[in-house]
């Protein structure tokens, strides 16, 4: 890689200058970040030489995508345990899928680790308008509607306002991203009140629906979804569960929380309350009543309170 195709400007500048212009400390953080990158490069390059790895050769874009995801996943349970160490090494393969799919598609003549750089740094240059141009932003606010009015202008006339998200994201996120997008245009509550008020509305839609669906069964009737009376119970059900999470989504949106952190993290709780209670129990887990169970679901949700967690 040519030194001048790994330097993006900005200002007439490029990224080692402005580092110094920013301080000694910074350009030797950077000078010593950007060898260990060199290395972990050399690393990939190694293994996708005629004589390297089988497996690493073995590999194309295509198959690399279910490699990446995975080690996003695994990101993403790390950051949502608090476990800096974890994180540290999942970041690092992550890092790694990405370098391995570059160098495959420079070997394929398609594209190169270089153009994957350039391209991210003059977008976010671009983006970052209130850093890189004229643009004022004192607060994140103001940041992110500085982004968000470079990306329009990038897409203007497409389509739809919600371009641009991909359908393969977790659904929490997918539904975050669809409602951020919604708001941009002004489709959206004035205050986390009126996302809230929805919420109850949708809860208690759910309620009766469920209750429905139990007088139903009760009575003997399908709820699985065939024609017969009662039986569109069950995509009632899934149509106001799906409403209701929608609407959680949008209070999380408002609050500026992370539907999908925020639900990982629950599981994580309740995946360590839970071992509590089969640790209590031991050998009698199946036998125990729900009482005993809750006995110990709170002992452990104390303990939890009392440490802080």
């Amino acid at each position: 890689m040519s030194d001048a195709a790994s330097r993006v400007p900005w200002d007439g500048r490029d990224h080692a200058s402005l580092a110094r212009e920013l301080g000694a400390a910074r350009a030797a953080s950077e000078a010593h970040a950007v060898e260990r990158l060199s290395e972990l490069l050399g690393v990939v390059f190694r293994l996708r030489d005629d004589d390297g790895c089988p497996w690493d050769r073995s590999q194309s874009l295509d198959s690399m995508v279910a490699n990446l995801l995975e080690e996003a996943a695994e990101t993403a349970e790390a950051v949502a345990e608090r476990d800096d160490a974890h994180v540290t090494e999942e970041l690092g393969d992550v890092l790694m899928n990405v370098l391995l799919m570059a160098r495959i598609a420079e070997q394929e003549r398609r594209f190169d680790l270089s153009a994957v750089a350039t391209g991210i740094a003059t977008k976010l240059v671009r983006r970052h308008a209130h850093v890189f141009g004229n643009v004022q932003a004192d607060d994140a606010d103001s940041a992110l509607a500085s982004w968000n009015a470079s990306k329009a202008k990038e897409r203007e006339g497409q389509e739809s306002a919600l371009h641009g998200v991909p359908s393969g994201l977790p659904a929490l996120l997918l539904a975050l991203r669809l409602g951020e997008k919604a708001a941009r245009t002004g489709f959206d509550w004035p205050d986390a009140a009126g996302a809230l008020d929805k919420l109850r509305e949708e809860v208690d839609e759910l309620a009766e629906v469920s209750r429905a669906a139990s007088r139903a069964t009760g009575a003997g009737e399908s709820s699985a979804g065939d024609a017969t009376s009662g039986a569109g119970a069950h995509e009632r059900l899934e149509d106001e569960l799906g409403d209701v999470l929608f609407a959680a989504v949008n209070v999380a949106r408002k609050h500026r929380i992370d539907p999908e952190l925020a639900l990982r993290r629950t599981i994580a709780k309740f995946r360590r309350r839970f071992a509590h209670v089969e640790r209590g129990l031991g050998a009698r887990l199946h036998d125990a009543t729900l009482d005993e169970m809750e006995a110990l679901w709170r002992q452990a949700a104390r303990a939890e309170s009392a440490g802080g967690s």
